[in-house]
Formats: structure tokens, sequence, C-alpha cells
């Protein structure tokens, strides 16, 4: 019983660390990604001095997520006379919460052999993974919405309003175009669905989503960076147009905001990565080793196949995380009538559109290829 309760809470320690530390190096990505795209030197100043000595470390600017962790926890806490202070306190805690929680029923590999025990890499099991991960994204907007309601603050509570407007219609999206997906691949478990793309089309092409699902591909990465909030779809924050949701916050509430914003990124990667670029799956890498189409093979051992798909899942949502970083600094924002419309005039026809196209061709082939 101790030992079974040790792997449980050692998977879900992992899938938090690994969430959370990378939810913090976004805040360094974001800013190095613009320097380099905009030919700049980007972030660089915040250093620590070796003690008794004049070297300072700067580690290309490596130490700046730990400055604004020191900045915002140092910060005067101030609460607005008018405010819910219950609720003016709980939601950045309800935004982080989900945001973090979403996470738990992706898999970062498939299983781990132990002795006689076969450890499940992912946080918790679930046959239903894919509506427990949109249930929690969905959740997330909560938080939000309390914070613009709760600061007494009518360009905050405006803010989130159009959170929640944002949300409805990316989730609508989102939700329409993995349809084809699991369709497709027959189950709504996440490990079942990483799993089915490990096979191969026509012998040799390996059977990810983005090849099997290409119009859902872009349809779910369109709405799943709606559903962060984030440019070009930050209309809740929207500098040029309202002060945002947050603008009462101050010190580490806000920056729990940012935080979640960073974190539901690495979800809608995680997920992207799960669902359409064949999770923790290596093309051709299977249980024993390498098996390639034109005969030969390499064996492996069990648990360099582990971490290699482990290496694989962390590769595939880095690459994702700097498209949607690539995309934040490229496109300009929407105005909220023009996001809206692509949203229900735009996405979702075309999930619907590729639903059909995906039951025809099931029909047509007779089962699933």
């Amino acid at each position: 019983m101790i030992l079974d309760f040790g792997i449980v809470f050692g998977r879900v320690a992992f899938v938090m660390m690994f969430i959370l530390n990378l939810g913090g190096l976004l805040t360094w990505v974001e800013r190095k990604q613009s320097a380099i795209m905009q030919d700049r030197i980007g972030a660089n100043r915040a250093s620590i001095r070796i003690p008794f000595t004049r070297i300072q470390l700067r580690v290309l600017g490596l130490f700046h997520p730990l400055a604004d962790a020191i900045k915002m926890l140092t910060k005067e806490d101030f609460l607005p006379a008018r405010a819910d202070r219950l609720l003016f306190q709980l939601a950045p805690f309800v935004s982080v919460f989900f945001g973090l929680a979403a996470f738990a029923s992706i898999p970062f590999g498939d299983t781990l052999r132990v002795g006689d025990r076969v450890i499940p890499l992912q946080a918790i099991t679930l046959n239903v993974g894919v509506l427990y991960v949109f249930a929690m994204l969905s959740l997330g907007v909560y938080g939000v919405m309390m914070a613009g309601w709760s600061s007494a603050n009518n360009y905050a509570l405006l803010g989130g309003q159009r959170a929640a407007a944002l949300m409805i219609t990316a989730e609508i999206a989102i939700g329409a175009s993995i349809m084809g997906v699991v369709m497709w691949y027959g189950s709504l478990d996440l490990q079942d669905i990483a799993r089915a793309q490990g096979g191969l089309l026509f012998g040799w092409i390996p059977k990810w989503g983005i090849v099997t699902q290409p119009l859902a591909f872009i349809l779910f990465l369109t709405a799943g960076i709606a559903a962060t909030k984030r440019i070009p779809f930050d209309m809740p924050e929207g500098e040029s147009e309202i002060i945002g949701y947050f603008v009462e916050y101050s010190g580490m509430k806000f920056g729990m905001f940012a935080m979640a914003d960073f974190l539901e990124t690495v979800v809608v990667a995680g997920l992207t990565t799960s669902l359409f670029l064949g999770g923790w799956q290596v093309p051709y890498l299977y249980d024993t080793g390498f098996r390639f189409p034109w005969g030969s093979s390499v064996g492996l051992p069990h648990l360099l196949v582990a971490l290699l798909q482990v290496g694989a899942f962390s590769f595939k949502v880095v690459v994702m995380i700097f498209i949607m970083m690539l995309i934040r600094w490229t496109l300009p924002r929407f105005r909220y009538d023009q996001a809206m419309r692509l949203g229900w005039l735009g996405l979702f026809p075309l999930s619907i559109l590729n639903i059909v196209l995906t039951g025809a061709v099931l029909l047509a082939w007779g089962s699933r290829p």
C-alpha cells in the first residue's frame, strides 16, 4: 500500500514539477524569443554574484524569472476598498489550480516496468481523459470572472466578460475539432489515442493525428491559442482597449494570473502533442526497440525505450510552445468582434465539416484505417 502511494505521488510530482518549471521558464522564453525575432539582445541583466569574487553569472538572462518572483513576493498586496474580499483573494488561486489540474491526464510516456509492476506514465489514468482536460480548462475561466467581478472595477468586469465569451467560443471550436480525432482512433482516453498513433499508414507513414486529421490540427491549434487568452486573442487584457481583468491585482496575485496563462499554454501544447503529434511516440520505436519498414531492427532495453518516449514527448511540447510563441510575436491583436466572428463563423463550421469528412472517409474505408 505504501509503495503504491509512493508511485502515485511520484507520477503526480513529476507532472507538477514539469509543468510548473516549464511555465516559469516561459517568462524567460517569451522575452528571449521576442528579442531574437526583433534582432536585439533581450533580458540579460539579472545576475548572481559568486561570493568573495567579482564574477557575476548571467547565464543568458535565466535569472530573470527568479528576479520576477522575488519582486512580486515583496510588492505590496493591494485590496480595493469596495472589492469582495473572499472572491478577490480566491480568484488567482482558482486560475492556477485548474491550469495545473488540466495536465494531469495527459500521458508523457507509455508504461515503465519495474519488476512485476507496470507503472503508467501519466499522473491519473482516465478513460475519458479528453473530457477531463477540457473540463479543467473551462473551469479556469471562473477565476478570471471572479477577478473581474470582485474587483469592483468596470474595466476589470469588462475584461472578465470578454474572457468568458472568448472561452465559450474557443471551447465549442476545440470540442468540435477533436471529434474527428475521437472518431478516427475510437477512444476518449488520451493514452489509447497516443498508442493508436504508433501504427503506420501504407506501411511507412506514422499514423499521427496531424497526418490523419490535418484540418482538425489547424482548427484545434487556433482555438487552443484563443483558450489561453494570449495574442492574437488577448481581448480580455487588451491594453489598447481595456485594462484587463487583473487591473486591481498586485504582487504575487498578479503573478499568479500571468502564471496561469503560461500553464494553459503548456497544457494546450501537451494536448496538441497527444492528439496530433503522436504523444510520446517515436517513429518506428516499439517496446523492444526500433523496427524499420525496410526490415532492419535495433534492440533497446526497456528503460532506454521509456526514456526516449518521455524525451520525445517533452521535445514535441517545447516545439509546440515555440510555435505558439512565434504566433504570439508575429500576429497583431484581433478586435473583439473579429475574434467572435472567427470562432463562430470560421472555426466552428469548419470543425463540423471536418466531422462530416472524417465520417465519410471511415464509411468509405469500411473501418478505422
